[in-house]
């Protein structure tokens, strides 16, 4: 076991301890990656494109963003393999008031507003065998925001209260965090164990629905022809971005729009997958095993994505009617409380409702896991830099881990678990998620050109092309968000240049250098 000394770590009490190898850095990525987005989310992006071929074109969009990302990372990762990840690269690339705003936005909406959202579908599917557990049950309702609705996207309220679905959920996040507090060895194992079963799961559902559940007329419906075609209404969303549709039938300005707004619910299901970059500090030869396990983490998961929008093509219809009894009429787009995995498993085995419903408690606490594991790293790696409070970048002497960092994350999820839903919590965190990555994308190539002899064990694929595409690409989609959800986007914007006074304020007042020597250098 290596250790990093407190000199080199920045901060006081005992040092942290590099606990994590290769398979468990890997299980982070695919255990932070996969919780309930891959098994709900497709309802709602199957409404938006009402197409088969735009289904699945908006989940091969996010694997390419997603693994261009990964392949990008791998050379940060390994050339600053810090607590801090994302956090460090920044501050390098731009200095200490972009690195700030990134982690002052993880902290207020990136990381807490996704632990959140997967802690109320745990909330959510754990009222499937608990009907107390409704989100229409109030302990206390404090009332709701109307939202308007602006082009073709439903809006709806913003509810504000506790109700027995986020207590559910606090309650859940607040055993998670106490486990994390008692050591990086609990709450890796924790991950392993979880991650294993729900990949496991996830795989076991491709291999039943391609054996037992292919549906000849949900087939014919989805990748037949004439009308209910693969192809169907491809074009249907060209006249709210351009008010025509061209000659040839596909206006592709309209096809690029709705496909950049949907990306919100897949982008989300994929996300997380750089939270092993947080806790690079702890993870064991980490200028190899870093990379190896972006690229291997994030690769599984993604193949099992699109393997699985396959076979809820293969089983159900697209289209269905919201009001019929069964999965095969409701459709992908209608399927009960969105939950597509429940009906597809549901046309193959008679429990498939109750089993399905395992297996997202399962996914959701996993994911909730590994995010609670490393998003409390950026916290502690602000607070070595003089960016945040001195306690909560200290290693507690007894557990080892940063205590009061996990606290104050647990503390500010919860806020957010009184204050929207899942689907708004989605909106909430992907807009200020994507500026990031634009950003982080923009710092590699730029740390190229300054610093072009630092030691690079691993370079990224494509370079400069691929990190290029992936800007140009989510900059697309944060455009289309900032105009077409703007109740979400704007706030979030907000909230990210609310960080630029708060670093100046608290850069005077605890002297904060102004400018970061060469990470070599440093280290």
């Amino acid at each position: 076991m290596t250790l990093l000394t407190s000199k080199e770590m920045g901060i006081e009490g005992r040092a942290a301890a590099r606990e994590l190898g290769a398979l468990s850095a890997t299980t982070i990525v695919a255990g932070s990656m996969v919780g309930s987005g891959i098994f709900i989310v497709s309802a709602d992006i199957s409404r938006q494109v009402d197409s088969p071929a735009l289904l699945l074109m908006a989940w091969i969009i996010t694997a390419i963003m997603t693994m261009i990302g990964a392949l990008s990372y791998g050379e940060l990762a390994a050339m600053m393999p810090r607590a801090g990840g994302q956090y460090v690269y920044l501050r390098e690339a731009f200095g200490p008031l972009c690195g700030f705003l990134y982690g002052w936005t993880l902290l207020l909406i990136i990381q807490t507003g996704t632990i959140a959202a997967v802690g109320m579908a745990f909330g959510k599917f754990f009222g499937l065998f608990v009907p107390a557990i409704s989100s229409q049950r109030w302990l206390f309702h404090l009332g709701h925001i109307p939202l308007v609705q602006l082009g073709p996207v439903a809006m709806g309220n913003i509810e504000v209260g506790l109700n027995t679905v986020n207590l559910t959920a606090i309650i859940v996040l607040g055993i998670l965090t106490l486990v994390n507090i008692l050591g990086v060895r609990q709450g890796a194992t924790l991950q392993n164990v979880f991650t294993a079963a729900k990949i496991l799961a996830l795989a076991l559902l491709v291999l039943v629905g391609a054996v037992a559940g292919r549906n000849a007329s949900a087939i014919a419906a989805n990748f037949g022809q004439g009308e209910a075609s693969f192809w169907r209404h491809f074009s249907i969303h060209a006249t709210f971005a351009t008010g025509s549709v061209n000659s040839s039938g596909i206006h592709w300005v309209g096809v690029l729009t709705i496909l950049g707004i949907v990306q919100v619910g897949s982008l989300f299901s994929a996300d997380a997958w750089n939270n092993v970059t947080f806790i690079a500090g702890e993870v064991r030869n980490a200028k190899k095993n870093l990379p190896l396990a972006l690229i291997v983490g994030t690769g599984t998961v993604l193949t099992l994505y699109l393997l699985v929008n396959i076979i809820y093509l293969c089983v159900l219809p697209l289209h269905g009617n919201p009001v019929a009894a069964t999965a095969i009429g409701r459709g992908i787009q209608y399927a009960s409380e969105d939950r597509v995995a429940t009906a597809v498993l549901e046309q193959i085995i008679p429990s498939g409702s109750a089993v399905m419903a395992v297996v997202i408690l399962i996914s959701t606490f996993g994911c909730a896991n590994g995010m609670i594991l490393a998003g409390a790293r950026v916290v502690q790696a602000m607070s070595n830099d003089g960016l945040f409070f001195v306690t909560a970048g200290r290693i507690n002497s007894k557990f080892g881990t940063p205590v009061t960092a996990l606290v104050l994350q647990f503390v500010w999820t919860t806020a957010l678990c009184l204050s929207g839903s899942y689907g708004q919590l989605l909106d909430y965190t992907m807009f200020a998620a994507l500026l990031f990555y634009i950003l982080t994308l923009a710092g590699l190539i730029v740390l190229r050109i300054r610093r072009p002899d630092a030691p690079r064990p691993y370079r990224a694929l494509g370079y400069p092309v691929l990190p290029l595409v992936y800007i140009a690409m989510a900059g697309w989609i944060c455009l289309t968000l900032l105009r077409y959800k703007p109740q979400f986007t704007w706030p979030g914007l907000a909230l990210v240049l609310l960080g630029v006074p708060v670093y100046y304020f608290w850069s005077r007042r605890h002297g904060v250098p102004g400018g970061l020597e060469p990470v070599e250098k440093r280290h």
